[in-house]
């Protein structure tokens, strides 16, 4: 049983030894923070201690929780809107040469408008409610996915491709055997950057007009100086944003094992 355990007792070795100089920043900060506000008598409306802000997520936890919800719902609605919208007009960019001439400049312009610049107007053309903060999720996530696919589809080794040609492949098979698999660590960094960007893009939303949400909640509290209740908001939208962004690397791993088990080899 040892032998069979010692590669897990590795792992958690590595796991553990990478979270801790993290964790330890973490609480020093906090720490320090807590000091300052407490010697300095700051008031909690100014500056909440992280005590206070603890507090207030325990307090205010059915709230928190309710707007959680919801936003949560725009960011996986919008990011897989965005996937689904990326990854198919990549494949066409990268199997056309004249689609990628036509729209890959609108693909990269479209990341010139600021997309606080675009929200109160999908107010007025689609109104309140979930479908204008789906939009706006959807359109900050698509930018990186786009990009990353194409390139990783482009990326594929033309020794390769011949090979596959004088075997009698066809271009579906090329795509389906060589393409597609080459391009998909391409794509999950995208899709790292997209899951991130998508929180981003649902409070923006939801600044921009909404009556439920994160970013509603912390629009509320702002002039009723309930800072920790902002301040608990951005705890749990950095937790969801997190947990989100390692997910994807978890489906990552699941996906594409090779990748990450290729380093592992050589190292050993």
């Amino acid at each position: 049983m040892a032998p069979r355990a010692a590669p897990y007792i590795g792992r958690l070795r590595r796991l553990i030894g990478s979270w801790v100089p993290a964790a330890l920043i973490v609480l020093v900060l906090l720490g320090l923070w807590e000091g300052y506000v407490r010697l300095w008598a700051v008031p909690k409306w100014l500056l909440p201690a992280p005590s206070v802000i603890a507090m207030t997520l325990v307090v205010s936890r059915k709230l928190l929780l309710d707007h959680t919800l919801v936003t949560f719902v725009e960011v996986v609605v919008g990011f897989g809107l965005s996937l689904l919208c990326g990854v198919l007009l990549a494949c066409g960019i990268a199997a056309s040469r004249t689609l990628e001439r036509a729209l890959y400049p609108f693909v990269i312009a479209s990341q010139m408008v600021p997309i606080i610049a675009i929200a109160p107007l999908l107010l007025i053309w689609v109104g309140y409610g979930l479908t204008p903060k789906v939009i706006v999720v959807a359109l900050t996530a698509f930018f990186p996915i786009v990009v990353n696919m194409v390139d990783g589809l482009q990326s594929v080794d033309p020794d390769v491709v011949n090979l596959l040609r004088t075997m009698g492949a066809s271009r579906w098979q090329i795509f389906v055997k060589v393409q597609v698999p080459t391009s998909l660590p391409f794509l999950f960094s995208g899709l790292r950057v997209a899951m991130a960007v998508s929180v981003i893009g649902a409070i923006i939303g939801e600044w921009m007009g909404s009556s439920q949400g994160l970013g509603y909640l912390m629009i509320r509290s702002k002039p009723q100086f309930l800072t920790e209740r902002v301040f608990a908001a951005i705890v749990v939208l950095s937790v969801m944003g997190v947990a989100l962004f390692v997910l994807v690397g978890v489906i990552e791993q699941l996906a594409i094992p090779w990748r990450h088990n290729a380093p592992r080899q050589r190292s050993l």
